[in-house]
């Protein structure tokens, strides 16, 4: 019999997206084949304590299956490093890019792509309604910088709930992202790899318990219709799938990373929005779906990202 590989699967995590990570483990978890695999899982507590036995134990491989504050944004990704424990998703100074999104928009407009308009106020910045409506102009989209999954993310069309928006985005970090709303549809490119990449289908999002793609649309069961591939122009297929690949070298990702887009209904050009280093790993994500269309079972599809993972370390 072959070795197995023993993984370490490190989950939860003191962000707002706790509770995603906690569905997307369970779920990893469950299609890591026993016959190959050695599991140890690791649960970082909304607290931040963990099990240190990880430190200790010689691990072939780390599965981060979190999101959001210190899962997602390098720091986890840095510890694991200091203690030569290779691990699965982009590294440390990719993982901090991508999290914070504006620094994202700034590498996306050098490597040619279209952003939305947007704004980053700090906690210590003099709000100024006047100024930010006139700029950006009604409906605005008001989200914190460095963190996913729509929390804290609203849509506002006033300057009453823009205040009130901002107060509440500014419960999950120090700064907040105001972007003009464009109007259209949602579209997802999913790229895995390191060396050769490639980029599955192409997703379309069609919410349907909200107006838009909000937390309750991401990960309620039917909250949300995934079209997968999105029956959109085979030119714009092939664009978005060429910009998501783009986004993903300029940022420095490997392995696997989902970039999110908006494609416009008044002018007809593709918005980049944010790039996921660890996209979510639930039954109802977007990512396994289109790796399904793409030919991989959800087992096939943990066995390929594991494999290149390690013939790389």
């Amino acid at each position: 019999m072959l070795k197995k590989i023993k993984l370490a699967v490190i989950f939860g995590g003191p962000s707002g997206e706790h509770a995603v990570s906690l569905k997307s483990a369970t779920e990893v978890m469950a299609n890591l084949d026993p016959q190959k695999y050695t599991v140890l899982p690791i649960k970082i507590s909304r607290k931040g304590q963990w099990d240190r036995k990880l430190l200790q134990n010689k691990i072939d491989l780390a599965l981060i299956i979190g999101h959001g504050t210190f899962m997602e944004d390098g720091r986890l990704q840095a510890v694991l490093e200091s203690y030569n424990i290779p691990y699965l998703f982009s590294g440390v100074l990719a993982s901090a890019l991508a999290m914070n999104k504006a620094k994202t928009k700034i590498i996306a407009t050098n490597a040619g792509l279209k952003v939305a308009r947007g704004i980053v106020l700090k906690k210590t910045d003099v709000l100024y309604p006047p100024t930010i409506i006139k700029y950006l102009q009604f409906p605005i989209v008001i989200k914190p910088n460095e963190l996913g999954s729509s929390v804290g993310t609203n849509i506002v069309k006033n300057e009453k709930d823009l205040k009130t928006s901002l107060k509440e985005a500014f419960l999950w970090g120090d700064e907040v992202l105001l972007e003009e709303f464009i109007s259209g549809r949602e579209l997802t490119v999913a790229v895995m790899g390191r060396k050769n990449l490639t980029a599955l289908p192409v997703v379309e999002i069609k919410p349907r318990v909200s107006q838009w793609f909000d937390y309750e649309a991401k990960y309620a069961e039917g909250g949300s219709e995934e079209i997968c591939p999105a029956q959109i122009p085979t030119t714009l297929t092939k664009k978005a799938q060429a910009h998501a690949i783009k986004i993903f070298e300029a940022i420095g990702c490997r392995d696997l990373a989902r970039a999110d887009f908006i494609w416009s209904q008044k002018n007809k050009h593709l918005y980049f929005l944010e790039i996921n280093t660890i996209p979510g790993m639930t039954k109802t994500s977007i990512t396994p779906r289109a790796a399904l269309a793409a030919g991989f079972t959800f087992e096939n599809f943990l066995d390929t990202l594991i494999a290149t993972a390690l013939a790389q370390n």
